[in-house]
């Protein structure tokens, strides 16, 4: 990718589908300190999610072409350790299926050299449709198909 980031799917447990993406600690997201502000981890967390839509056909424009959106309604993040300019990291994002209409990720990432956890995380999404912004409340056919697709049989 032209952003410098590798990205290779694992399938894991039932029902949970893995990316894992490396990115370098980019001189903008960190503080005088050269430490990463906090609030980058967020956009980690983005980077993951897009990298696993782009792998696996469940991206923004894929959601958005189906008529939705898919607002984040819940994020959690726990600090484990500081970054620091020029660390590559290790995003792995994993979809967990649920039985609601809504997607769940959650995170880990690792600083590669030192093979440490630095940050653990998760995110709600929930779908709605796009022009009158009405949330959906039994799972789109787009992604029940989706799943049966690429979700391991669990």
């Amino acid at each position: 990718m032209a952003t410098g980031r590798r990205s290779t799917p694992k399938a894991e447990a039932a029902r949970t589908l893995t990316t894992r993406t490396e990115v370098k600690v980019r001189f903008n997201e960190v503080d005088s300190l050269g430490i990463a502000w906090h609030g980058h981890y967020v956009r980690y967390f983005e980077d993951g999610r897009e990298d696993f839509g782009t792998e696996h056909g469940l991206g923004y424009l894929d959601v958005y072409g189906h008529g939705l959106v898919t607002p984040i309604v819940q994020l959690t993040c726990d600090y484990k350790r500081p970054l620091t300019y020029g660390d590559s990291i290790l995003i792995e994002t994993t979809f967990v299926d649920n039985p609601a209409a809504r997607l769940h990720f959650t995170y880990q990432i690792f600083q590669l050299e030192r093979r440490v956890l630095v940050a653990t995380g998760s995110t709600t999404q929930v779908f709605l449709e796009r022009e009158s912004r009405t949330l959906l409340l039994n799972t789109p056919e787009f992604f029940e198909q989706w799943k049966q697709r690429v979700l391991p049989v669990g």
